[in-house]
C-alpha cells in the first residue's frame, strides 16, 4: 500500500503533541483531486487550534495545515477544470502538513508561472485576509487615517502594502525593533509594547484614526477603541493575543460590540473562514487578484523563516516566542 508523511495534532498542549504520522495514500472521489503538496504555511490560528478553541477544527486528532500550493497529481471522476500537474493553491483551514491532500476540486485557484510557492502559499491566508478586510469590510478609501495592530506579523505587513495602493495614511502598532520594518511598507510606526497604542496614536494623530484594523484582541481591543476617532470603525480581526481561550475572544467581542458604539465607533469582526464557509466565491475572486499583483511584483509578501515542510513543531515553538517580522512557510523543496 502506498503512503505519505503527515503531521498529525494529536491534543491540546505544547508543541509536542504534534507528531509526524504515516498514513495511507487516499483517492480522490467525485469532483475531488489529489495533490502533491508544495508548500504551507503557520499562522496564528495554528497556535489557537492547539491551545484553545477555534470553531472550524475538526476533532483531534487531526492534520493542520491552514493553506496549501500543491500539484494536482490526481483527478477523481467529473473533474474537468483541473488537469494533472497543473499548481494550484487553496484555504483547506486543515490538512496542510501533509505530503498528500485530498479536496474538492471547487477549492483550488490556479496559481501563475511567475509566483513562487513560497510567495503563493503567503497569498492566500494572510494577503486574503488583509485583502478582504481593507476592501470588503472596512472599504478603506484613499485620504482614510487606518491604524494596523499587530503590524509585523504577517497579516499586518500584507494590510500595510496593501494599503499604499488606496491611498490611505497608514499608522502600524509594533514594538520599537520593528519600526524600521513598518517605515518600508510606506506606514508611520506607532509604539505598542512601551505605552498603549491609543496613547502612542494620539500623540501622532490627535483626532483619532479614521479606521482601525485590530489584528490582536485582548487589551489591543479596548486600546484600538480610544485610538479611533468618534464616527470611524474599529474592525476586529482573529484575536491571536487571546490565545485562542473561549473567555478571552468573548470578552474581547464584548468589548469591541458594546464598548465601541456606546463611545460613538462602528464595530465589526472579520474571520475570512467565516466568509469563505458562508461563499466562498469572493476569495477565489480575491487570491486570483492577488496571484496576478504578486506577477506583476506591485506585492512582494515578506517571508520571515522557510522551513521543510513536514517541520511543524519548530514552526510552532517560533510562533509562539514571536519577533519575527512575516509569514513563516513550509517547503516540500526543502
Amino acid at each position: 500500500m502506498a503512503t505519505y508523511r503527515a503531521v498529525m495534532l494529536t491534543g491540546k498542549g505544547d508543541p509536542d503533541v504534534l507528531r509526524e504520522v504515516t498514513l495511507p495514500v487516499p483517492e480522490p472521489g467525485p469532483g475531488e483531486v489529489r495533490l502533491a503538496v508544495r508548500a504551507t504555511g503557520a499562522g496564528g490560528t495554528d497556535i489557537i487550534m492547539r491551545r484553545g478553541f477555534y470553531p472550524y477544527a475538526p476533532k483531534i486528532p487531526f492534520v493542520p495545515g491552514y493553506e496549501v500550493v500543491g500539484d494536482v497529481e490526481a483527478l477523481g471522476p467529473g473533474v474537468t477544470d483541473l488537469k494533472i500537474g497543473q499548481r494550484v493553491a487553496g484555504l483547506m483551514i486543515h490538512g496542510g502538513y501533509a505530503e498528500k491532500l485530498v479536496r474538492s476540486a471547487t477549492e483550488f485557484v490556479p496559481v501563475p508561472d511567475g509566483v513562487d510557492d513560497a510567495t503563493a502559499v503567503a497569498l492566500i491566508l494572510n494577503y486574503a485576509t488583509a485583502y478582504q478586510a481593507i476592501h470588503r469590510i472596512a472599504k478603506v478609501k484613499a485620504g482614510d487615517t487606518v491604524l494596523i495592530t499587530g503590524a509585523n506579523g504577517g497579516v499586518g505587513t500584507a494590510m500595510l502594502e496593501l494599503l499604499r495602493p488606496v491611498g490611505a495614511r497608514a499608522f502600524g502598532a509594533a514594538a520599537a525593533r520593528h519600526h524600521d520594518l513598518v517605515r518600508s511598507l510606506g506606514a508611520t510606526p506607532v509604539e505598542s509594547r512601551a505605552e498603549p497604542v491609543d496613547t502612542a496614536m494620539r500623540r501622532i494623530l490627535p483626532v483619532g484614526v479614521d479606521v482601525t484594523i485590530d489584528n490582536l484582541g485582548g487589551r489591543f481591543a479596548g486600546q484600538s477603541i480610544r485610538a479611533t476617532r468618534r464616527g470611524g470603525t474599529v474592525l476586529g480581526i482573529g484575536f491571536s493575543a487571546t490565545g485562542g481561550k473561549v473567555s478571552g475572544f468573548l470578552g474581547t467581542l464584548a468589548t469591541l460590540y458594546l464598548v465601541a458604539p456606546l463611545n460613538g465607533r462602528r464595530a465589526r469582526f472579520f474571520g475570512i473562514t467565516q466568509l469563505y464557509k458562508k461563499d466562498p466565491k469572493p476569495f477565489r475572486e480575491d487570491l486570483a487578484k492577488l496571484f496576478e499583483l504578486a506577477k506583476q511584483g506591485a506585492i512582494s509578501p515578506r517571508i520571515a523563516i522557510r522551513l521543510p515542510l513536514l517541520a511543524a513543531r519548530r514552526a510552532a515553538e517560533m510562533m509562539e516566542k514571536g519577533g519575527f517580522e512575516g509569514k513563516i512557510v513550509h517547503l516540500a523543496s526543502l
